[in-house]
């Protein structure tokens, strides 16, 4: 019997609290103050009760608490938990990068991310970190999903933004603009593109998917007029890509195609740089949006804004984002679990010897 059939079965979601300087506590709380999500999974957070008792102050909200545990094995699954990272007293800063901050977010996502490893946690979301105090001699990653790749040894990976309307990946993730079109080749595109077909698949649940390219150049190059890495790089990745049978459409130009119905016909969009694919994403989807990270051996996910210092501490924050994130790594979870079912499985044989309908 799958485990998903259990009325017993909660998802064991472990969240890293991120910047604590940062929106990462409020929206936190504000999304755990809602008892319905202890329906679906049982929150752990890699945090400190301390400096939850000072978000809560600040937010002034008095009825919630966390269940205090010293490691995952211990989970109550009828309260959302914590685990204190760190029992010393920490000195916040809202709405200020400090060292501090950067130092605790390492070591959330550090025993995360062992617990993940050890089989403790199902799932993790992570809260917002700030990218340039983060860096250490621990931490020398441009972002979540590198570091993330990395601790898993995850070789094709890929960051993918996902909303009720919209997916999309991107093919050269956080390196500055200048060094794009040097680090685009069609090895690395068609590595890409296999990565966002078998994630649509397993993760999302679609048999068949369509992705459409993007073209790097403005009007995709103009068939080389303004720039030849369609027609030379690009196009013999899509073709690559079919001989695979991966449904790749393109290069299609980006400013043409986020402006007409073509966005509709596809289940997911890979642009080849990180601002040709979360401008557009954030224009249309920025409140729910999710950031995913696909060709990872366990489900990420982040909500797809930032520490947005600017209103740290001012009850200002939405935690649509964040929760939309915990939603679909829930599903994710389990469309993984029914796909592999399925695949181990493709017909189940009755014990008469007749296949079941």
């Amino acid at each position: 019997m799958s485990k998903l059939n259990d009325k017993d079965f909660r998802i064991r979601l472990g969240v890293t609290h991120g910047d604590i300087n940062g929106i990462g506590y409020e929206i936190i709380i504000k999304t755990f103050t809602d008892s319905r999500f202890l329906e679906m999974c049982t929150p752990i957070l890699y945090g400190s009760s301390k400096i939850v008792s000072y978000h809560r102050k600040t937010l002034n909200i008095n009825d919630f608490s966390f269940n205090q545990i010293r490691n995952a094995e211990q989970v109550n699954h009828k309260r959302p938990n914590i685990i204190n990272i760190n029992n010393d007293e920490v000195k916040i800063d809202l709405g200020k990068s400090t060292e501090i901050a950067g130092e605790l977010s390492v070591l959330s996502l550090d025993m995360a991310t062992d617990d993940l490893k050890k089989g403790l946690i199902d799932v993790l979301v992570t809260a917002p970190i700030n990218k340039k105090n983060i860096q250490s001699d621990k931490f020398k990653f441009p972002g979540h999903t590198e570091y993330l790749a990395n601790k898993f040894n995850a070789k094709d990976y890929l960051m993918i933004m996902v909303s009720d309307s919209i997916r999309i990946g991107v093919v050269t993730g956080h390196v500055p603009i200048k060094d794009v079109s040097s680090l685009i080749t069609p090895e690395l595109i068609l590595s890409k593109l296999r990565v966002m077909n078998k994630s649509l698949i397993r993760d999302f649940a679609i048999q068949k998917p369509r992705i459409a390219v993007l073209g790097l150049n403005p009007h995709a190059g103009d068939t080389g007029v303004i720039g030849n890495e369609e027609i030379n790089i690009i196009e013999p990745a899509i073709k690559r890509a079919m001989d695979e049978n991966i449904l790749a459409f393109g290069p299609f130009p980006a400013d043409g195609f986020f402006g007409s119905k073509d966005i509709t016909k596809f289940d997911g969009i890979l642009a080849m740089y990180h601002d040709q694919g979360l401008v557009p994403f954030k224009l249309m989807s920025f409140k729910e949006g999710v950031n995913f990270t696909a060709g990872l051996p366990f489900v990420r996910t982040s909500p797809a804004h930032g520490t947005a210092y600017d209103i740290a501490g001012k009850d200002m924050a939405s935690c649509d984002s964040f929760r939309h994130a915990i939603y679909l790594a829930c599903d994710i979870y389990k469309n993984r679990i029914m796909h592999d079912e399925a695949t181990a499985n493709p017909l189940k044989i009755s014990s008469s010897g007749e296949r079941d309908s």
